[in-house]
């Protein structure tokens, strides 16, 4: 979901050399895992499951002898032939799995059952490339299930600006949550943003799939990517909040230190950064090392192909989302083996909740997201191989980035210990770059046992993280004077961030609006 896993799945894609035969990474792993699978499953499921894996490897991974140049134009169409072959046995296994279930009796038997699992196996063995619904559809907030509207705020060809919207007592700290633009769509923060909506006023960047936007609208590469955040957070308005995870980390920065040296009105009160290669250089991972291994032409000769005609994006150039999905599923192709026998078998011996939740889960991992070539790679370039940030040398939009003009926006920063793609360290980098701020507005956290998913995702992020993200945010939401006058506990209030934004204003020579400041950080 990331932008430094999607950089791993792609060098995880071996390049194509002329006259050279290409097998697809991990169909011959499916298959020697689907042969050893578990004999609880039926001779013709487990068949079954073995056909099933292969096509989601093979449609995803396509085998073609030529050299690179040729197979970037013919990897997308074929891939998209092969597909629409499939369509019509998956619409019948959905059309046999809906007349089953209108039929209860079919279902209650054992073979009823299993017919019903193997089908529901076809049905999902496609690649979508449609964005799942977000479904909060609504949040507990002090106690009471308040609804959640899901609003269009803003919307570009290229991302979209959702809103989800709701009514509280009092107005909460708005915030922008920054998704990754990395094969998978924003709908991958779901369990984010629906912690988040209990104490916030939630927005987040839905980006769009590449190959539904015309090429009339333009390039979009990571100085477009900087400038919808700028744009996005205006449009939220003053004193806003920005959060953002893994990969836009780097744009996020950008953008909030673009905004102060402008002193632009509209600068975010915080930013948190979570999980995000600020600082490639430290405590360099796995993909850190691939990454540098590579030039940054081995990338666009391999890894970019053309949206076949059919889409409004026919002929933009595209890094596709089937080759970021396919390099992990051929990287742990047995896990996913072992995760649609479990389906199977918990469907049919008629646990339904426990398949459910399988489903729901690959429904999610197999909707994909292209990118645009120019945005790929450029990521690529500047974040992972020439550390143009931390270097002092990113440009954006023509101009340099310097972190150390951002003076009134509160930074926190967050890493997971066992993070293996973003390691302890990257992040934080943010820290020393943001030389402007004063030691009260900087706050750090490494959560014990963490990995990359656990920062923003389960147990950790919600009991741990999440309390010490709305904190900092809270604490650094401005003051409002007539929402305390009707509160005589917070009328009298004086904080220990009001008292050191008046000596800043004094000492500066001018008036800003005073903040809350919890006395813990």
């Amino acid at each position: 979901m990331t932008g430094a896993r999607h950089l791993a799945g792609a060098l995880s894609a071996p390049g194509r050399c002329k006259s050279t035969p290409h097998t697809a990474p991990g169909v011959d792993a499916a298959q020697s895992v689907c042969q050893s699978a578990s004999t609880r499953m039926p001779v013709h499921a487990r068949g079954y499951l073995s056909w099933h894996t292969y096509c989601l490897l093979r449609l995803t991974r396509l085998d073609v002898t030529c050299d690179a140049i040729a197979m970037n134009l013919l990897a997308y169409p074929l891939y998209q032939w092969l597909s629409e072959c499939l369509r019509p046995a998956r619409a019948w296994a959905s059309f046999s799995r809906l007349a089953m279930a209108q039929w209860p009796p079919s279902t209650e038997h054992p073979t009823g059952r299993a017919i019903d699992a193997w089908l529901e196996l076809l049905e999902c063995s496609a690649i979508t490339h449609r964005r799942p619904s977000f479904g909060i559809d609504s949040v507990e907030v002090d106690g009471r299930v308040v609804p959640v509207v899901e609003d269009t705020a803003m919307q570009t060809p290229f991302g979209t600006l959702v809103h989800f919207r709701k009514t509280t007592p009092t107005p909460q700290p708005r915030v922008l949550v920054a998704a990754p633009l990395s094969g998978h769509f924003a709908t991958l923060l779901r369990g984010t943003l629906r912690t988040m909506l209990a104490d916030h006023d939630v927005y987040v960047t839905d980006w769009h799939n590449a190959r539904d936007i015309p090429v009339s609208a333009g390039r979009f590469g990571f100085d477009e990517y900087v400038g919808h955040l700028i744009d996005f957070i205006r449009h939220i308005g003053p004193d806003a909040h920005m959060l953002a995870i893994c990969q836009p980390t780097v744009a996020a920065l950008s953008a909030v230190s673009l905004m102060a040296a402008d002193n632009d009105p509209a600068q975010p009160a915080s930013l948190t950064l979570m999980a995000g290669p600020i600082d490639c250089r430290v405590g360099p991972t796995a993909v850190n090392a691939l990454a540098n291994s590579k030039p940054i032409e081995w990338f666009e000769k391999n890894l970019i192909g053309v949206v076949p005609p059919g889409f409004a994006g026919e002929q933009r150039r595209v890094y596709p989302g089937f080759v970021q999905l396919s390099a992990f599923m051929s990287m742990n192709s047995e896990r996913h083996v072992q995760s649609f026998e479990e389906m199977y078998y918990q469907r049919a011996k008629g646990d339904p909740a426990k398949a459910d939740t399988i489903r729901a889960f690959y429904d999610e991992y197999l909707a994909t997201c292209d990118l645009t070539a120019e945005f790929y790679l450029e990521t690529v370039e500047k974040v992972f191989q020439q550390y143009a940030l931390p270097r002092g040398e990113l440009m954006v939009g023509g101009r340099l980035v310097e972190p150390a003009a951002i003076h009134r926006t509160a930074l926190l920063t967050v890493e997971g210990e066992k993070d293996d793609i973003c390691a302890v360290g990257q992040t934080v980098a943010a820290q020393d770059l943001c030389s402007g701020l004063p030691p009260y507005l900087k706050t750090h956290h490494v959560q014990a046992g963490a990995g990359h998913y656990g920062v923003f995702n389960g147990s950790k992020w919600e009991k741990q993280i999440y309390p010490i993200v709305r904190a900092t945010i809270h604490d650094n939401e401005p003051f409002d004077a007539s929402i305390a006058g009707s509160d005589e506990d917070n009328a009298h209030r004086v904080t220990l961030r009001a008292l050191l934004d008046a000596r800043t204003s004094s000492q500066a020579g001018t008036r800003r609006r005073p903040r809350k400041m919890a006395l813990t950080h």
